[in-house]
């Protein structure tokens, strides 16, 4: 039997179209003989979510939507065939959550739960509604522009205190203590001046300070064998000091003191000769008398001799008036 051309090119087109059909549906991950394994999540929201888009568990990648299809007329409950690439333990108990990301594409995040018994195939997931990261991003900040508002508030508060307390003669006086730390920092600056002129290598006082503490420690090496020999002669001075009897000679000293102070007590208080010559006043007058006799007498023979001495040879005795007091000292 002889096949026409027709057929056969109506053949090849069916075929070709055939797998452009094939090969599309396995470019969005879905076959046209449904096998493998399924699991399904029901949603009120599916957030843009398409076929082929994928569904993670802890960031790993376990399979891809397979389908969307609405169950009711007010599209209240659409359902998600999710197609796993492998037969995964997830528990019963686990959540499958739609993660909206307007940056890119949308999937779908298993949250894996605790319960001992897994999900089978055609089994359905429990679903939860999750933010978007725009909402979870406002969620973030609105605490944070709250809180900005309050600080805004409080810094406004502030403000206004300051522009009461700075009035023209707070803001005077202001004026003026800006203008005495300049004058301060003027003076700390000469200060520094000074100081730097002072610890001046050559001119500073601190370098003429170090160079007389050099000399002066120069003296005393160059003069180290005298003050050797000074030390040498104060520790033998010492030693013979340690070595005389200086206790006896102390303790004769205090005898000697005590013999004196007895016997100044006796001519004080005493009634010896000494004790009145010293303390008797009429002593004292008579002595002076005696004396002031002895004197006249001294006088008067001086002056008329022959009173005295009668010797021929000198002619006739002297008849004059005796002295009754003793001739004025002419001497300088």
């Amino acid at each position: 039997m002889k096949v026409s051309n027709e057929t056969k090119v109506g053949a090849l087109t069916i075929v070709a179209i055939t797998l452009i059909i094939l090969g599309f549906n396995f470019l969005r991950g879905k076959t046209i003989f449904k096998s493998g394994n399924f699991i399904y999540a029901k949603y009120a929201d599916t957030k843009g979510l398409i076929v082929s888009n994928p569904v993670f568990v802890n960031g790993f990648q376990v399979g891809t939507v397979f389908d969307i299809e609405n169950k009711s007329a007010d599209l209240s409950q659409i359902v998600v065939s999710i197609k796993l690439n492998s037969v995964y333990k997830i528990p019963n108990n686990s959540i499958a959550t739609i993660q909206d990301n307007p940056l890119g594409t949308n999937s779908i995040a298993i949250v894996l739960g605790d319960a001992k018994t897994f999900l089978k195939s055609e089994d359905t997931i429990k679903t939860a509604p999750a933010a978007s990261l725009l909402g979870d991003l406002m969620n973030t900040l609105s605490p944070l522009g709250e809180q900005t508002k309050k600080t805004i508030s409080d810094l406004e508060k502030v403000l206004v205190n300051i522009n009461k307390v700075l009035d023209d003669q707070n803001k005077a006086n202001f004026a003026q203590i800006l203008t005495n730390l300049s004058t301060a920092t003027t003076s700390l600056n000469k200060s520094m001046e000074s100081v730097e002129a002072m610890l001046q290598s050559q001119t500073g006082s601190i370098a003429q300070t170090a160079s007389n503490l050099n000399s002066f420690t120069k003296n005393l090496s160059d003069n180290n064998k005298k003050i050797n020999d000074i030390i040498s002669n104060l520790d033998t001075t010492s030693k013979q000091i340690k070595n005389a009897n200086l206790e006896k000679t102390i303790k004769d000293i205090q005898g000697v003191v005590v013999e004196l102070t007895q016997t100044l007590h006796n001519l004080n208080n005493g009634d010896g000769s000494a004790a009145k010559l010293l303390n008797d006043p009429e002593i004292y007058k008579q002595l002076q008398g005696t004396i002031k006799s002895i004197n006249t007498l001294v006088d008067d023979v001086k002056t008329h001799p022959k009173r005295y001495v009668n010797i021929s040879v000198f002619g006739k005795k002297d008849k004059s008036t005796p002295l009754i007091k003793p001739i004025a000292d002419t001497t300088p």
